[in-house]
């Protein structure tokens, strides 16, 4: 779930991209409208971490890029100094390890599972939240080695145009949000993570699937049923901060026409980004995001 110059408003003048309805309504691709402003905006849903076989662009995704003046992702990923401040929220309050959470034997096993499986050291992983260190065992059942990601992947795109990307939120505010949950808590699902790599690397599959077939009703259940061990804990990962975006959407899409780049699973549902900003005005339209005709098809 969780997600660089300075050339404003530089694509209003361009005729908004002409491009066709999605077939099925499914798409990760979605134009914005509102009777108020006389430009469109476009929204994506991503996934942070991909096998680059599926990290892809539709000829429709860089008609967007081409016409947004700027493009938002959750947060700002090219502020090295945003990076170093979420580097220090990444680890747990009061100076609490794992081994202040697990049984001997059991941080045994999460520490022999990282030694062979993380490129860093042990002792520093065993100082972070360990919802985090759960998405790292997420990252590593993709059936690949090296990954990539859509935010990258556009940001390489717009990287000769200079155009803005800004965050939503900053990095160090997403780690944060992990304080809320005991990390007592955190480090059980990390050990069940961890003793179910098949399980994970199944709902990692299925994911993987919902994605590639753009099927946000089915990537919804699939984030619940994800997130059904941290009962309660919805509301702060994910339908909060849609709220909290859309607070901010509203005034940044009247400004020019722009492209928002967040995770898929902020998109659907009734409290998902798409139906928050329907019920601010905004007209929605699924668009035709097909990969281009050298990429492998959906």
């Amino acid at each position: 779930m969780f997600i660089l110059f300075f050339l404003p408003g530089a694509c209003r003048s361009q005729q908004a991209p002409d491009i066709r309805t999605a077939t099925h309504g499914r798409s990760l691709l979605w134009e914005l409208k509102h009777p108020q402003q006389p430009h469109a905006s476009y929204i994506l849903g991503t996934m942070h971490i991909l096998c680059p076989e599926d990290a892809w662009f539709s000829p429709a995704l860089r008609q967007v890029i081409q016409y947004a003046g700027k493009v938002y992702f959750e947060a700002d990923l090219d502020d090295m100094g945003q990076m170093l401040t979420a580097m220090m929220a990444m680890v747990m309050q009061d100076g609490k390890t794992l081994r202040d959470l697990l049984s001997p034997e059991e941080y045994n096993r999460v520490e022999a599972y990282f030694k062979t499986q993380a490129p860093l050291p042990f002792n520093m992983l065993e100082r972070f939240k360990p919802l985090l260190l759960s998405a790292m065992v997420s990252e590593q059942q993709l059936p690949c080695e090296a990954t990539n990601g859509m935010e990258l992947m556009i940001m390489q795109e717009i990287a000769a145009s200079k155009k803005p990307i800004l965050g939503l939120e900053t990095l160090a505010h997403q780690a944060s949000l992990f304080d809320s949950i005991p990390y007592e808590v955190q480090a059980r699902e990390l050990l069940k993570a961890i003793e179910d790599t098949t399980g994970s690397s199944a709902e990692v599959d299925s994911l993987l699937s919902a994605y590639r077939a753009q099927d946000l009703d089915k990537i919804e259940r699939l984030t619940i049923q994800e997130e059904s061990g941290l009962a309660g804990n919805l509301d702060l990962l994910l339908y909060g901060r849609n709220r909290q975006w859309v607070s901010q959407l509203d005034a940044i899409l009247r400004e020019g026409p722009a492209l928002i780049a967040v995770g898929a699973a902020h998109l659907p549902g009734d409290q998902g980004v798409l139906r928050l900003l329907e019920k601010k005005g905004y007209k929605l339209r699924p668009l035709a995001n097909e990969p281009e005709p050298n990429k492998k098809s959906l």
